[in-house]
């Protein structure tokens, strides 16, 4: 039973979610050969301001010059 963990930044419709879970899913299928129903997929959504990049995040915190 394949577990996958996807992290994205937040602000992704609901749409383009379901749309990566079924995409991420048939490439298991078709990769690994894991039957369908066995593939489990979390989508975890991460705050802007949780994001940095070389020490700069990618949305500050309010009241955080």
């Amino acid at each position: 039973m394949p577990i996958i963990d996807i992290t994205l930044l937040e602000g992704r419709s609901p749409a383009d979610k379901v749309a990566l879970v079924r995409a991420v899913t048939d490439a298991c299928v078709e990769s690994i050969g894991a039957p369908r129903e066995t593939v489990r997929i979390m989508i975890r959504e991460l705050p802007l301001e949780h994001y940095a990049v070389g020490g700069v995040p990618k949305k500050m915190p309010p009241g955080v010059d």
